[in-house]
């Protein structure tokens, strides 16, 4: 049971969940992408949104256990639209692949939740030789953000409706290495601390939210990027690299943490309700707009970020 209850501006709190911030909202005619659908809360925000009518696309690693979540979700809402498409962030020739298959269905695209995600990973490199974490939480959603927001604005500007980018962070964006982004050592092994990549991994997450949005909104563009912290969650496979924490909070969390419907709550309000409407570069928590750290508000830091992000991404 989650003891904190008390509320926000917002009217919700903590302990509230995806279906109740989203009470009452028609999502019908929007279409969404949620990566990581197949696990967690990606589950919980893909049936939520579904249950409000939004065309879901759930862009996850393992398709069988993405058809298999789908069959759930629609034994419980038979009318749900959701396709299911394959999608590893840590590999961007599998971006580059997911979004042109995406891009010749001739969807549109309303919602683009980047919601996957690793956490304190032993130190590996990902398929383009990048730190693991930093590759899968922030690069390979940079690169897929961009092959994809030509369709988000032509969307926005035929629809008439506000396109959303929401990109999942943590506080654990406040534990990240002393200088924040390590540009010169994002590949350093002798100087890994699990912990402090994966903070590394989720500051760049707000940076990018940050930036996108400064870059949106200078362009004048009726698309929206925020980012949010999901709220410390009990039962989701992101420990399963740290055995004996995993078991313990198993054990205590449900007097402290959030369980999976709570911890979706966050991202379908941000994505959904009606009080984000022209909300652009903040950083949510507990379905109320939060204070990240400095380095997070760092306007120069997001612009070499983002400089950074697009020479990996677009190798000359």
């Amino acid at each position: 049971m989650w003891i904190f209850g008390w509320k926000g501006p917002s009217g919700f709190s903590a302990s509230s969940t995806a279906e109740e911030v989203t009470q009452g909202i028609d999502g019908t005619g929007l279409t969404a992408i949620v990566t990581g659908a197949s696990s967690g809360i990606g589950v919980e925000t893909a049936r939520v949104l579904a249950l409000r009518g939004v065309h879901v696309v759930m862009a996850v690693r393992n398709v069988e256990a993405g058809k298999n979540v789908k069959e759930t979700i629609l034994k419980e809402i038979p009318g749900a639209k959701i396709d299911v498409m394959e999608l590893d962030l840590s590999s961007m020739a599998s971006v580059r692949k997911f979004a042109s298959e995406y891009l010749s269905s001739c969807l549109p695209l309303n919602l683009l939740i980047n919601n996957a995600g690793v956490m304190a990973t032993p130190f590996m490199l990902s398929h383009d030789s990048i730190e693991l974490q930093f590759a899968t939480n922030h690069i390979g959603h940079f690169l897929l953000t961009d092959l994809l927001l030509e369709t988000m604005k032509k969307t926005a500007r035929e629809s008439n409706r506000e396109g959303r980018i929401v990109i999942l962070s943590s506080e654990g964006h406040r534990f990240a290495y002393s200088e924040g982004i390590r540009f010169d050592k994002i590949n350093d092994e002798p100087g890994y601390f699990s912990w402090y990549a994966y903070g590394q991994s989720k500051l760049a997450n707000i940076l990018h939210a940050k930036e996108l949005a400064r870059r949106l909104k200078e362009e004048g563009v009726d698309i929206t990027a925020n980012s949010l912290h999901p709220g410390a969650i009990i039962s989701t496979n992101l420990m399963r690299h740290h055995g004996i924490v995993n078991t313990v909070g198993q054990m205590f969390g449900k007097y402290f943490l959030k369980n999976i419907p709570q911890g979706a709550a966050t991202t379908c309000y941000v994505a959904l309700h009606p009080q984000v409407k022209g909300v652009s570069g903040e950083y949510f928590s507990d379905s109320n707009v939060a204070n990240p750290n400095s380095k997070a508000k760092d306007a120069n830091l997001a612009k070499r970020l983002w400089d950074f992000s697009s020479t990996l991404t677009n190798p000359k």
